[in-house]
């Protein structure tokens, strides 16, 4: 494994166009919203369910409304069958579904996108995690795979909406494994109008899944669907 200041030769760097997707979490908002992106980019993409009946209908719908083909299976099929894996499911079951998997994902390449986040009367609130922040709890389970965090805080609304041909969106990046984080700042490249930025190590984590507590209270104050630029990059 490599840290964030040596890189290995570019001709023995994997290319995100060689890689084989699978989205667990994949008939949510955001899982379907990413499926949708990254299948019109070109990708090959598995969606993942806790039900391959679920994920293969969810596949389904988006294969007929993109003509392309998407394929559904249950998360565990789906994560066997992936080169790079995102994480979109809920907090609440996070942590069962990563130690479940953990043999299936060792050696790949698992990007969390989970937010952890409370909502009462006052609105949206980051949850203490005990590991630091859900990434770094992945990275704690699944101690053989490369984790990296990633799409925390890119608008599920705008995603899905095939009327948007771009989303303009910056994705910070985290980890502490080069190539691993250069592979997916390519997969964030791969949607019109999104940019993969290096955002730091998995032990800066925590701000960017709590930054969407306010990226959410913009929505609501302002009735948009906020992102995220970096500037001077």
């Amino acid at each position: 494994m490599t840290d964030d200041t040596t890189m290995p030769a570019e001709s023995t760097a994997p290319r995100i166009g060689d890689q084989t997707i699978a989205v667990l979490g994949g008939t949510g908002p955001q899982g379907r919203g990413l499926t949708r992106r990254f299948a019109t980019a070109g990708l090959t993409v598995v969606l993942g369910s806790r039900t391959a009946d679920k994920a293969e209908a969810t596949a389904a719908e988006l294969s007929s409304a993109l003509g392309i083909p998407v394929s559904g299976a249950s998360n565990a099929d789906a994560a066997a069958a992936a080169d790079v894996v995102l994480v979109v499911v809920p907090w609440d079951g996070h942590r069962e579904l990563l130690e479940s998997l953990r043999d299936t994902l060792a050696g790949k390449v698992v990007v969390d996108c989970v937010n952890p986040l409370g909502f009462d009367k006052q609105g949206p609130y980051a949850l203490q995690v005990e590991e630091g922040s859900a990434t770094q709890q992945a990275a704690a389970i699944l101690t053989e795979s490369r984790v990296v965090g990633a799409f925390h805080n890119v608008s599920a609304v705008l995603l899905e909406d095939p009327a948007v041909e771009r989303v303009e969106t910056d994705v910070l990046v985290l980890g502490d494994d080069r190539e691993a984080t250069t592979l997916v700042q390519e997969l964030a490249d791969v949607v019109p109008g999104m940019r993969g930025v290096y955002g730091g190590r998995l032990r800066n984590a925590h701000q960017v899944e709590a930054l969407t507590a306010n990226l959410i209270a913009i929505n609501r104050r302002y009735k948009c669907h906020a992102g995220l630029r970096v500037t001077d990059v």
